[in-house]
């Protein structure tokens, strides 16, 4: 059976795939505004998630990612000021897992962030963080 496909829609006559509309509001309730996020970048995140969990992402999933996105972007302080500071100790915790794993679904994350130039100088810099 072929995977389910996601769906930007097309002139308006056709509407978002539900992985993408249930990822903008994941993204929204991070405190990130989805528009702030390239299209390209969404659909590289729901496929992650759909190589990552067999059958459809659970649907927490969304938000746990969107998590880990957000401070990625918006960097340590921001991310604490709109979570607190439990929840910015806990997404550093995965941050500092994904990069002594070097291949975890966490890190594909961080990594698509990089390379999408996305992330937070300061990300970067307190992981010591690069494209090599």
């Amino acid at each position: 059976m072929a995977g389910r496909r996601s769906s930007l829609g097309f002139l308006g006559m056709f509407g978002r795939s539900s992985d993408l509309r249930q990822l903008d509001v994941a993204l929204r309730a991070a405190d990130l505004h989805p528009a702030l996020v390239p299209e390209g970048v969404k659909l590289t995140i729901v496929n992650l998630m759909k190589d990552h969990w067999s059958d459809e992402p659970p649907t927490q999933a969304y938000a746990e990612v969107a998590q880990l996105f957000s401070y990625c972007v918006a960097g340590p302080e921001t991310f604490e000021s709109s979570h607190g500071l439990p929840q910015r100790q806990d997404v550093e915790r995965r941050v500092e897992a994904a990069v002594q794993a070097g291949d975890s679904f966490d890190a594909q994350i961080v990594l698509m962030t990089l390379h999408a130039k996305l992330i937070s100088a300061e990300v970067v810099e307190r992981y010591g963080l690069g494209t090599e």
